[in-house]
């Protein structure tokens, strides 16, 4: 794997463990030789445009073009895709051909892919290839969909969404982003059409006690703000 230390990434510790926040909202666990990405939600397009909500049908592609990008960039030998990777149950049944085959190739791709089970996506699909699993431990870490409430030293989860608002000079940003205390980090959702709930959040504070630190994703940087600097969206 590919260590990835160009400006841009933030280097980091959870709990005992090193790991890089990549700007494209996927996490490095390099020693380990792990990539992960969180909350695909591949196909959330069409279940919307099903339900009458006409959006571009094109999330999916979006999604895999980026994230074929970020595993060429750091060449991992094991892929975890912390759930809802796809919308629903009959997300698979719904993508295009040519995205079906190029998620199988990217999933052949990897030595090792691992799908840990997500509310929207209990069951993935198995035609994808690697493995599916509630909860995997790696590395130090412990990888999961929903974040446990209370301490967690080591754990990754997905499933918040988190996304951080700043006010700086009159103005206000809001962008996805990593929340973490060091301690445990909760990843991004990295699917194109998925959105971000605020870390000032109650449910950030069931996880981590207060409103955690952000590391806010920027178009080519992560940049790290401190939880006491977020607002909420009121």
């Amino acid at each position: 794997m590919h260590d990835v230390t160009a400006p841009g990434h933030v280097d980091i510790r959870i709990h005992e463990t090193r790991v890089l926040a990549d700007p494209a909202g996927l996490l490095a666990v390099p020693d380990a030789g792990i990539l992960v990405v969180s909350d695909l939600h591949f196909e959330k397009g069409s279940a919307w445009a099903a339900g009458g909500q006409l959006m571009p049908p094109y999330d999916t592609r979006a999604t895999l073009k980026r994230l074929a990008a970020g595993i060429a960039r750091h060449t991992p030998s094991t892929v975890i895709a912390l759930g809802d990777s796809f919308h629903d149950l009959r997300a698979a049944g719904r993508m295009h051909a040519d995205d079906t085959a190029a998620l199988a190739a990217l999933v052949a791709s990897v030595p090792r892919w691992i799908w840990i089970e997500g509310n929207h996506d209990p069951a993935p699909p198995p035609q994808f290839g690697g493995e599916v699993h509630e909860t995997v431990e790696l590395a130090g870490l412990v990888f999961r969909h929903e974040p446990s409430e209370g301490e967690a030293r080591g754990e990754i989860a997905g499933h918040l969404h988190p996304a951080a608002k700043i006010r700086r000079n009159g103005r206000a940003l809001r962008r996805r982003c990593f929340a973490t205390d060091g301690s445990r980090l909760i990843m991004p959702a990295f699917g194109a059409f998925t959105g971000g709930l605020n870390v000032c959040d109650a449910a950030f504070a069931r996880c981590f006690g207060r409103v955690p630190d952000a590391l806010v994703m920027g178009r080519e940087k992560v940049w790290p703000v401190a939880g006491a600097r977020c607002v909420g969206d009121g």
